[in-house]
Parts: structure tokens; C-alpha cells; sequence
């Protein structure tokens, strides 16, 4: 039995269930707000760029798209000067009141990772840039460690194959501190470059990592979706990284589409029942769901665990 069961009516959007014109829908951030299931999804508009719509859902899997956008490149100052290309991978965490939102911004000048906030899902306040040039992937923990923030982030090198790394800050703008905790396996199914995907769930034995390996093969690259167990009082330390990847591309929107062979997450919302619904793009083109039992990942941590670095 597969360790992440697909939702029977995958993909759960389209393309054609947004009501302004796209080429895409993948990628979403995804949370519980006011017993309703929130989706910052990315789509590409018709120019190639990237934009970030939001949908919302009674249960998990029939979602409806709000008329307008919820994130678009911004259109004066800072912002607008490093979002010129498009805004993509949001991911969406709760802390102190708020929903933090993070978000990969691209420009002439690279990929930074920019900082926004909202109570309402209504309203957005785009914070700062939290990065430099180039990083992608991060993810920030709904916790506080030590009277600090804690992220977990990707940045690029040409040295060691792209890694997990985790920093911390007094105050989400200043981060620093910065460790990697896990790298790619050599011949292994992440063997090329890994980042973090959904924020860091909290479990009773620690933080959830569902995080995402990249294959390369003579027939391009393969997307899969793996998962780490961090321990709760100091999530700088690994208990363990599954061996086997969760889930791969097999169905034939998730091999077939604007990239071929990619399962990415941005978002996976723990339930009450002991399941986790995981969302995930296919194929760079459309958006899927699936459950897995929390347990069950905890155990391939732990029990079918290799070495993080």
C-alpha cells in the first residue's frame, strides 16, 4: 500500500476552474482557516510569468477560486523592482496571530524570498525581503524556539549539491545563524537538490519535514517528495530522514504537463483523525491532494532512517 493515498478525483484544480485567464495551477501553500481550507496557489499567466490566486474549501478537496488574484508582483517601490518576473511557492504559517506567507520573487537580479502577512485572507501586507539572492524554499516554524524564529531554507550553491539549511531570527526581517541539517544522497532519489515544501508540522514525537529530492536521469528530472523527523524542543536536530521517498510522479498528470515528472509541495494540513491531507503540484500544471497517516511517516523517519548529511 502506498504510504500516500491519492485523492480519487486528483487533480482537484485546473487551469479552467480559475476565473481570470492562466495557463497553470501547482504549488499551493495551504492552511485551516475559520473551519475553512485555504489554497495560495501559483498559476503561470499567459505571459510565462508567475502570479498567486487563492481558493477555499468546506472539506479539503472541493475548492472554489476567488475572482482576483491574491498575490501579484507589486507595482511600485522595493518590491516592485524584485517581483518584475512573477511571485510563485507561497507557504503559509500561523504564529502569534497572524499568517505569515512567504514567497519566491524573481527579478533581474535573481530569486529572493519575500515576507507577507494577514489575519483575514481578505486583506495582504507585503513585510520585507527576508533573503538575498539566491534562495528559495523557506518554510517557518508555527513556534517560537528560545524566544526566537526558526525557518527552514534552500539556498543555491555551485559546491555542495542544494541542501536544507535552518537559521533562526529575533524578528522575522534579521536571520542568521545558519547551519545545513540535510543534504542530498549520492545515487540516491534525492541525489540532485532537496528543499523543504510544506511549514513544519508538529507531531508528538517532532516536527514533520515533508521536503522534496530532485533525480536527475537521462530523460530529465524527477520530482518526489520524501520526509524528516526534527526533534520539538530543538528542531536543529535531526532524529531521522526516511530512506524511501513518499511519493513519486505515476499518474499521468503528474508525469505529463508544462514539466514533466514533478510531485512538489507547498502545504500539508494535519487532521484531527491522525491523517495529514498533502497537496502538491503535478506536473508544474495542475493540483492534487492525498492523505497519509502522521504515524506512518514518523515510523519511515525512524525506522527506515539514512544519514541527513
Amino acid at each position: 500500500m502506498p504510504i500516500v493515498k491519492r485523492y480519487k478525483k486528483n487533480p482537484i484544480l485546473t487551469k479552467h476552474d480559475v476565473p481570470y485567464s492562466v495557463s497553470t495551477v501547482h504549488n499551493a501553500g495551504a492552511i485551516k482557516f475559520n473551519e475553512e481550507y485555504i489554497l495560495l496557489f501559483r498559476s503561470h499567466l499567459l505571459n510565462g510569468r508567475s502570479i498567486i490566486g487563492i481558493a477555499k474549501s468546506k472539506d479539503g478537496y472541493n475548492f472554489k477560486v476567488n475572482s482576483e488574484p491574491f498575490i501579484t508582483p507589486a507595482t511600485d517601490g522595493e518590491f516592485k523592482i524584485y517581483e518584475e518576473y512573477g511571485v510563485e511557492d507561497p507557504r503559509i504559517t500561523y504564529i502569534n496571530g497572524e499568517y505569515l506567507i512567504t514567497y519566491s520573487a524573481y527579478s533581474r537580479y535573481g530569486v529572493r524570498i519575500g515576507l507577507a502577512k494577514t489575519t483575514d485572507f481578505k486583506s495582504l501586507e507585503k513585510i520585507a525581503f527576508i533573503t538575498e539572492s539566491d534562495y528559495r524554499n523557506v518554510v517557518i516554524f508555527p513556534e517560537k524556539f528560545n524566544n526566537q524564529y526558526v525557518r527552514l531554507d534552500r539556498p543555491h550553491t555551485g559546491i555542495i549539491p542544494w541542501s536544507i539549511w535552518i537559521s533562526y531570527s529575533p524578528d522575522l526581517i534579521h536571520w542568521g545563524n545558519s547551519k545545513v541539517l540535510i543534504k542530498p544522497l549520492m545515487y540516491h532519489w534525492d541525489e540532485m537538490k532537496i528543499g523543504p515544501g510544506a511549514p513544519p508540522i508538529r507531531t508528538d514525537k517532532g516536527w514533520l519535514n515533508i521536503y522534496h529530492g530532485v533525480f536527475s536521469t537521462m530523460d530529465g528530472s524527477i520530482y518526489r517528495l520524501g520526509v524528516a523527523l526534527h526533534k520539538l524542543d530543538d528542531p536543529s536536530i535531526i532524529l531521522g530522514v526516511a530512506d524511501e521517498w513518499i511519493l513519486q510522479p505515476e499518474e499521468i498528470y503528474e508525469q505529463i504537463g508544462y514539466v514533466h515528472n514533478v510531485v512538489f509541495t507547498c502545504g500539508a494540513i494535519p487532521e484531527n483523525d491522525g491523517t495529514l491531507k498533502i497537496y502538491w503540484g503535478g506536473a508544474d500544471t495542475v493540483l492534487c491532494v492525498g492523505e497519509a497517516k502522521i504515524e506512518d511517516l514518523i515510523n519511515l523517519c525512524l525506522e527506515k532512517s539514512r544519514n541527513p548529511i
